[in-house]
């Protein structure tokens, strides 16, 4: 029985990280949509939280959303996919899917911690300024 995950196939040809060009501003802002979209569905996000623990076949993600019919639990996988949060390989007759969470990651450094940040040192500053400004303060 086969392995194959369904990832392009390496290019022995092709240039190494270090002659690849870094992605422009609006590469990265094409991804991220990918990823805001993909995160931004509620079944989606099920499908996501039914693989943290680990590889799932598409029978067991249809099970985990027994409202959808697998025709639509497909087109959600698919959008996951695409957005690099799910890494499909088949095995014989079975396609397992898996978490990648790395793109998650890449959300909370680019986006979440640096507003984290921002918005903690606002409540800092006007924790600051409240009991500047309290009686007897």
């Amino acid at each position: 029985m086969s392995t194959t995950a369904r990832r392009k196939p390496l290019d022995r040809d092709a240039p190494g990280p270090a002659d690849t060009p870094a992605p422009s501003s609006a590469d990265r802002d094409d991804h991220d949509d990918l990823l805001f979209k993909a995160l931004g569905h509620r079944v989606r996000r099920r499908l996501l939280d039914a693989m943290k623990s680990g590889p799932r076949t598409t029978g067991m993600l249809c099970d985990a959303v027994p409202e959808l019919d697998r025709c639509t639990v497909m087109q959600h996988l698919r959008v996951l996919e695409q957005a690099g949060l799910v890494v499909v390989e088949r095995r014989g007759r079975e396609r397992w899917n898996s978490l990648d969470a790395l793109p998650i990651h890449g959300i909370h450094e680019r986006w979440i911690g640096p507003y984290a940040a921002y918005a903690s040192n606002m409540l800092g500053r006007l924790d600051r300024r409240l009991r500047r400004n309290a009686p007897g303060g």
